[in-house]
């Protein structure tokens, strides 16, 4: 958990919408749900040896720490409008797209730079705070960086760099 004023998730106003609206529907209907489902186990009797409500009462575990854990999101929240003032229009920063070439596999990336909350490498889209995203804060298209990650050493070349 963060503790209050230090942690700060930086996101978009559109992520911060997204985690009210399921939060909204966490607190209203999913938790409504997992009260039925105690609710009709208890129905079934001996609590003892009655998997029906072991597994509905540790659903409602879960859901209580996902509400907690949406709460603190939302509480200390950052919203970010993608530009970085201080730095060159061209250059990259959160919420740029970045074309890369990995010098040493010859291999082309596409990456979106985003706040933490946002991060999914799967979908190409790197935290500011990852080391490669961090290696790539304020270069510019044409610029060769090289970044150190857990495995050591990359070198990137920034082909192109646009905004969402």
């Amino acid at each position: 958990m963060a503790s209050s004023n230090s942690n700060r998730y930086k996101m978009s106003q559109e992520r911060l919408d997204e985690l009210k609206k399921e939060l909204n529907y966490m607190e209203t209907v999913r938790e409504k749900e997992v009260s039925e489902q105690i609710k009709e186990a208890r129905s079934f009797g001996d609590l003892s040896e009655n998997s029906e409500y072991d597994e509905a009462k540790t659903e409602q575990g879960k859901l209580y720490s996902r509400i907690a854990e949406y709460k603190d999101l939302i509480e200390h929240a950052e919203i970010v409008d993608n530009v970085d003032h201080n730095l060159p229009k061209d250059a990259v920063t959160l919420g740029s797209v970045v074309v890369v070439k990995d010098l040493d596999d010859d291999y082309e990336d596409k990456y979106e730079i985003v706040g933490s909350q946002e991060a999914n490498p799967r979908e190409g889209r790197i935290s500011d705070d990852s080391p490669v995203g961090k290696g790539l804060i304020g270069h510019r298209a044409g610029d060769t960086v090289t970044i150190p990650v857990p495995a050591g050493e990359i070198r990137i070349e920034i082909i192109s760099v646009g905004n969402v």
